[in-house]
């Protein structure tokens, strides 16, 4: 597909663990588009129930009746693989189940519509990204297709093609994708442009929900030059809420005797509370936990200090200084030359996490310019706008080289990993090396290509296995064989070979064979994605039917209730509407599962029994001249029922 945005505008989104953002270039800036709620973010959650598919913050809001239905984290899950040990770790915190698909794929377990169904993560992530397409359709009053979508720096490469799959499945052409801290420093360096020349070293600290990244830059101008990233995919403010859930778990047990770690109830509505305590505790010393029958009509209630929760984190809030430490290193860059320290992500709150990074840099102020929870969104806005081709002085000339997280090479002869692409590397990039056959005769090649900074294959990331046939039989050490590695501008890689002598030529794009969707697998979820949209409109319009008609029968009860209109209605008729108008609300109640044709049907009914008494009594009142002030309010009355039928075309003069 075209990607000069000739289907509209392309938007920026920020996939977050815990909320997604999403920003447009509109009016010569990045306009943050706020969701039907009024927020900024919204909440990373897809919900499911026996009636429909929720997500953002109507799923999130139900979660604690529905923990084993709520799906959250699902970035957590993407790209990696069941027995990975984040994986298996995080399971034993989850509410909903998680169990092992083909090729050791994680899928998510759930009830819909009162079957079991199973999810992958990229359909988990697909409907979060919907959502966030349809909040900025809803703004832009057009349709969407176009978008760039962040990533965390230390994102591999199956992740990486694993949230582009996601996009896919959402409808949405993904014109990049691009990493997180990078995205940042677009947003601060357009925010903070310097008419002078001089280059300054930015250092973003990206700390979110679930996701940990720092990132070197040098801002030249218009040029962005990543000098260096490193991170933690599993490292964030969901670890600091397991963490508060933990102790308070244990403080349950010790006053309680019960434990309440089975209950995928209680550890909702515990994490709840322990969420916005952290939040709390931001800003205040100390806070109180408070849940109501948190298990078996049991209430808690505890109390938290800001040095308790700093204690239960030390050890996650020094991790990151380890990772910070690494960047530098490899930027070759002293931490005493970094210029401006970013904070990026909701987790950058924390005023312990604020202090370390203060004292890391020797007491440097901290740039706090930009709101955390957006600069990822704005900075994937300003990227799109440049490749769907935006005319604007403030972004035309924008250039930003980036980089590459992990080193990438093949397995060799002893279990060797042989680096072709170092980690750091700008990119997009290509790097080819030569080898040739062990064995005598030997017609064909076969070799894993890894990620990772290990010595030995085992100890790295297999993404894929690549194969090359055709070599002519020769003594061993003879074909003389280049491999050529290329990644992209997304950070996908593609590997090619060829044999010298006849080239005999192959190349695949790295598709880790370790569990990434097939285009079969992508095709089907996209048809079962229309399928949920299907659903949305049709519940969209059964609820607005529903309440048109309970707004109908009300305006109709305090019609009849009127007292001039009262006066003139005969008991029988009076009854009549006064059945029919409980009649109606109980079917309404007993029916939740009705159609928007249905509910319509009912109405139709319904009005058809009432407006014309209505009509007649109204008429009576005219006929004795009864005409006065509280005639006038009555009509108000009798046209707001009408208004709503098919008898508004009526002349009440």
């Amino acid at each position: 597909m075209d990607q000069s945005g000739s289907e509209g505008s392309a938007i920026g989104i920020d996939l977050g663990t815990t909320y997604s953002c999403v920003g447009v270039w509109q009016h010569n800036q990045v306009e943050i588009i706020f969701n039907d709620q009024g927020n900024s973010t919204t909440p990373s959650y897809v919900a499911f129930t026996n009636t429909q598919q929720l997500t953002g913050e109507a799923a999130k809001n139900q979660a604690a009746r529905n923990p084993t239905n709520t799906i959250f984290d699902a970035k957590r899950l993407i790209g990696r693989r069941f027995n990975d040990p984040f994986v298996q770790n995080d399971i034993k915190l989850w509410p909903f189940k998680v169990i092992a698909g083909d090729d050791d794929k994680p899928k998510i377990v759930i009830d819909y519509k009162y079957e079991e169904k199973q999810f992958s993560a990229e359909e988990i992530s697909s409907l979060v990204l919907t959502k966030m397409r349809r909040i900025a359709e809803d703004y832009l009053g057009s349709t969407v297709k176009n978008a760039v979508i962040t990533v965390p720096a230390y994102f591999n490469d199956s992740q990486r093609q694993a949230t582009k799959d996601a996009g896919v499945i959402a409808g949405l052409n993904v014109m990049r994708i691009i990493n997180e801290p990078t995205a940042a420093a677009i947003a601060y360096g357009l925010h903070r442009r310097s008419k002078t020349d001089r280059e300054r070293n930015v250092f973003i600290f990206d700390l979110g929900g679930g996701t940990f990244d720092v990132s070197l830059l040098t801002i030249k101008e218009d040029v962005f030059e990543v000098k260096a990233t490193a991170g933690d995919t599993h490292l964030g403010g969901e670890d600091f809420d397991d963490r508060m859930v933990n102790h308070f778990v244990r403080e349950f047990k010790r006053k309680n005797n019960n434990d309440i770690s089975e209950s995928p109830r209680a550890l909702r509505r515990l994490r709840t509370a322990c969420e916005r305590a952290k939040r709390i505790l931001s800003s205040t010393a100390e806070t109180t936990i408070e849940v109501d029958s948190l298990y078996e009509d049991i209430d808690f209630s505890s109390t938290i200090t800001r040095a308790r929760f700093e204690d239960l984190n030390m050890d996650l809030f020094r991790k990151c200084l380890e990772t910070m430490k690494t960047c530098l290193s490899d930027a070759k860059i002293d931490k005493n030359n970094v210029h401006d320290v970013v904070l990026v992500g909701g987790s950058t709150r924390i005023p312990k996490v604020q202090e370390l990074l203060r004292d890391f840099f020797n007491g440097q102020e901290l740039c706090k310019s930009i709101n955390p929870d957006e600069a990822v969104a704005r900075g994937a806005a300003v990227q799109a706008a440049i490749l769907s081709g935006q005319r604007s002085e403030k972004i035309q000339n924008l250039l930003l080289l980036d980089v590459t997280p992990l080193s990438l090479g093949v397995g060799t002869k002893g279990d060797i990993f042989k680096v072709l692409i170092p980690r750091n590397t700008p990119i997009p990039a290509t790097m080819e090396d030569g080898f040739t056959t062990i064995e005598d005769n030997q017609t064909s090649i076969s070799f894993g290509v890894y990620e990772g900074e290990r010595t030995r294959t085992v100890d790295n990331n297999l993404l894929g296995n690549f194969r090359l046939s055709g070599i002519p039989r020769a003594p061993k050490g003879v074909p003389q064989i280049t491999i050529c590695f290329d990644i992209d501008e997304n950070g996908i890689l593609s590997v090619s070979a060829e044999e010298k002598a006849t080239g005999k030529r192959n190349k695949i794009t790295i598709t880790n064979d370790k569990g990434r969707l097939t285009k079969e697998e992508i095709e089907r979820i996209i048809e079962e994605a229309e399928k949920f949209k299907a659903e949305d409109d049709a519940y969209k319009k059964k609820i607005e039917a529903k309440n048109e008609l309970e707004h109908y029968v009300f305006n109709m009860r305090n019609a009849i209730e009127h007292e001039n209109f009262s006066s003139k209605l005969s008991l029988a008729d009076k009854k009549i509407i006064e059945d029919i108008t409980e009649q109606t609300l109980q079917w309404l109640e007993d029916n939740q599962l009705a159609s928007a044709d249905e509910i319509k049907f009912t109405m139709e009914e319904f009005e058809g029994i009432c407006v014309p008494i209505l009509v007649k009594a109204f008429q009576d009142i005219v006929d004795v001249g009864a005409r006065g002030a509280s005639s006038s309010s009555f009509e108000g009355i009798l046209n707001n029922v009408l208004s709503m039928s098919s008898f508004s075309g009526l002349n009440l003069e």
